[in-house]
């Protein structure tokens, strides 16, 4: 795979999905797709395969998480990813939001690829857990320490969610992404609300919910919590 390949069928993929794409954000793009490509061949980090540039593959690994990154609040500074696995949708969502990224991913030798990762963009302040999510629950200084979360990889029934939002500052977003059916305030428990559900890519099928974690009116917003990234 060539950069001039990649640039070009990046570049026609996205016009298909009605989505612009900076030269900065290419070129950060395609970094991580070649870092992708390379380590998939030595561990199992995607069941696609990034190397033969097929369009339902830049869709899945790249333009989705792109798709889904517009309806990240745009005074985000911090994004948890849990079940990371290699790296989408995380990276590419922080790629474009050019915010803050904490991933975790419980298995070592895809944790390792993610620092990886990491190290080669050059995104500092991120870091990769390499830990199940459950047992970050008792680590005080990340509960409500992040704006927004996001789910690919993870059992998305409500009995997580509940768990899930823990990590999530008052009135910070989660992101799910499906193929399923949308979801509706009736599979919401507070403090959780369903604010909307929006397509992301046509030829994936796939949509994004958009969930929002209500503010306790005693605490403000902001003032909870531990940044990890702080």
């Amino acid at each position: 795979m060539n950069s001039r390949a990649f640039q070009e069928r990046l570049s026609a993929q996205a016009r298909l999905a009605g989505l612009e794409v900076s030269t900065k954000l290419s070129e950060d793009l395609e970094a991580y797709y070649q870092l992708l490509t390379r380590w998939n061949r030595k561990i199992n980090l995607t069941g696609l395969d990034p190397a033969d540039l097929a369009p339902e593959t830049l869709d899945r690994l790249l333009l989705e998480p792109l798709a889904a990154a517009k309806h990240i609040p745009a005074d985000a500074r911090s994004l948890i990813d849990i079940g990371s696995g290699g790296g989408s949708p995380a990276v590419p969502l922080a790629l474009a939001a050019g915010i803050q990224l904490v991933m975790v991913e419980s298995k070592v030798r895809k944790s390792v690829f993610l620092r990886e990762v990491l190290r080669e963009l050059k995104l500092d302040g991120s870091e990769v857990l390499n830990e199940r999510y459950e047992t970050l629950l008792a680590r005080h200084n990340l509960l409500e320490a992040f704006d927004v979360l996001s789910i690919r990889a993870v059992r998305q029934e409500p009995a997580v969610l509940n768990s899930l939002q823990l990590f999530v500052r008052g009135g910070g977003t989660l992101l799910l992404f499906r193929r399923d059916a949308s979801m509706s305030d009736q599979d919401m428990t507070p403090p959780l609300k369903c604010l909307s559900t929006h397509p992301l890519i046509k030829s994936l099928q796939s949509q994004l919910i958009v969930i929002r974690k209500e503010a306790s009116p005693s605490v403000p917003r902001g003032t909870s919590g531990n940044n990890i990234l702080a």
